[in-house]
């Protein structure tokens, strides 16, 4: 049996969280019943995604990548964190965004015309 290192289980607590975001919204979408519900456990997966992402672009002992006018190209043996991840999240919170509020507009919808958010009345209903 292989016995992980306890240091990488202490050092890595971010990427443990986002697994356990993830389980956490898995469990609101697959046991829950009222679509907002289903919904806030979307978000919460969104938000695990967000976080694994920012872990990952990291470096320890990594400076921000901004290099100011005038300087040149940097000293040398800088270590620079990796933007692109944070460019990514950025723009996935707006499709997250919008992904929720378009949700949010159908749950309304969806209240007005059936008057419930219960997905098994729903399915009946249909």
């Amino acid at each position: 049996m292989i016995i992980p290192d306890p240091g990488f289980l202490l050092t890595h607590y971010n990427y443990w969280t986002s697994v356990l975001l993830v389980m956490i919204g898995l469990y609101a979408m697959l046991a829950k019943k009222n679509l907002i519900k289903k919904f806030i456990g979307l978000n919460i997966i969104d938000t695990a995604t967000f976080l694994f992402y920012i872990s990952m672009g990291d470096v320890e002992g990594g400076v921000s990548p901004i290099i100011a006018h005038g300087a040149g190209h940097g000293a040398e043996g800088v270590v620079y964190i990796n933007p692109l991840p944070s460019v990514l999240i950025l723009t996935a919170i707006v499709v997250a965004l919008a992904t929720t509020a378009l949700a949010l507009a159908l749950a309304i919808r969806v209240y007005e015309h059936y008057g419930t958010l219960d997905a098994d009345k729903l399915a009946e209903m249909l």
